[in-house]
């Protein structure tokens, strides 16, 4: 009975696993490792999970991904990096900017902003199983 009251209120909770599928955050996180992610809003330079964004035209992620982890680069009023100035100048409000740790990642370069929205929370701590 006991880990059953403790799993329903770890669901309710801020708190959720997830395990990292693909490589573009490598070396950070590698495919197959655990992510316990805080619910909370995206801040610069810490590893946030987010839901896919909506793409206008073909998305450049896969249809089976649902999430993506990523850092964050820029939020709300910071200046976009001038990597990513297609986008404009200055992240505008409810949004932030992610860059994946390796460089061949799909990210903000290709998507674009990401909506504050879509956040699920980031990352708080990262489990590697043995492999």
């Amino acid at each position: 009975m006991i880990p059953l009251a403790f799993l329903l209120v770890f669901r309710r909770s801020r708190l959720r696993w997830l395990t990292v599928r693909g490589m573009s955050m490598e070396p950070t996180y590698l495919d197959g490792d655990r992510l316990l992610v805080v619910r909370s809003r995206p801040r610069t330079g810490a590893p946030v999970v987010f839901e896919v964004p909506a793409a206008e035209g073909p998305s450049p992620v896969p249809t089976d991904v649902d999430w993506l982890v990523k850092r964050v680069v820029a939020t709300a009023g910071q200046p976009v990096p001038p990597d990513l100035a297609q986008w404009g100048a200055t992240v505008p409000a409810g949004h932030f900017l992610v860059r994946g740790d390796n460089p061949r990642s799909l990210d903000s370069r290709h998507f674009g902003f990401v909506p504050e929205g879509a956040a699920l929370g980031r990352v708080l701590r990262a489990y590697r199983p043995t492999r």
